[in-house]
């Protein structure tokens, strides 16, 4: 393990199909090169467990991030790099999980900012389309706000780079914090 064994969370928000969780995979296994436990928590993947039977109110986002945001803290706690790729489209919300993480480690917010016209071209699920018919209510960045990061750490401009450019420039970051080592161990 890194000799720094202090844990931390990294948090990935940004509109559906911004690139969260793609980043997100690149990342976690170059972090667990450098010799630190990585656990991922995805929204989507969440959403199916410990958020399963909230729809997409304002209150039930909330409650989803909360929980996302409570197991991060007790990973964290534990030493754990967990990497988290939600869209917690609230600020109010985001920085409430920042406190919690903050008190037993380090948080790190990475806004993946993507336009929401890029963002609606990248769906292969349809749902931006559906979104923008009224067919869904209550979608992030057309029907319901999402606010963005006023002072994250890291700013991710996806549009025009290769989600590796935007991991590297994720675990630069995170080795300049003394986060992660600077190399792979051998």
């Amino acid at each position: 393990m890194h000799e720094n064994t202090q844990g931390f969370t990294l948090w990935f928000t940004g509109l559906s199909g911004s690139g969260k969780t793609t980043i997100a995979r690149i990342i976690g296994p170059e972090i667990e090169r450098r010799g630190v436990l990585v656990d991922h928590l995805d929204g989507d993947v969440v959403r199916t467990h410990l958020s399963k039977g909230l729809g997409f109110s304002r209150e039930d986002r909330d409650a989803n991030i909360l929980r996302i945001g409570f197991v991060s803290k007790l990973l964290t706690r534990h030493g754990a790099a967990v990497i988290v790729a939600a869209i917690s489209p609230y600020a109010e919300t985001r920085d409430l999980v920042r406190e919690m993480v903050d008190d037993v480690g380090r948080f790190v917010e990475v806004y993946v900012a993507t336009s929401l016209e890029e963002c609606a071209r990248r769906d292969v699920k349809g749902l931006y389309a559906k979104a923008f018919a009224g067919e869904i209510k209550e979608f992030t960045g057309v029907s319901d706000p999402y606010e963005e990061p006023v002072s994250p750490e890291i700013v991710i401009e996806t549009e025009g780079e290769d989600p590796r450019e935007s991991a590297m420039k994720v675990l630069e970051y995170l080795a300049q914090r003394g986060l992660v080592a600077d190399e792979v161990r051998a």
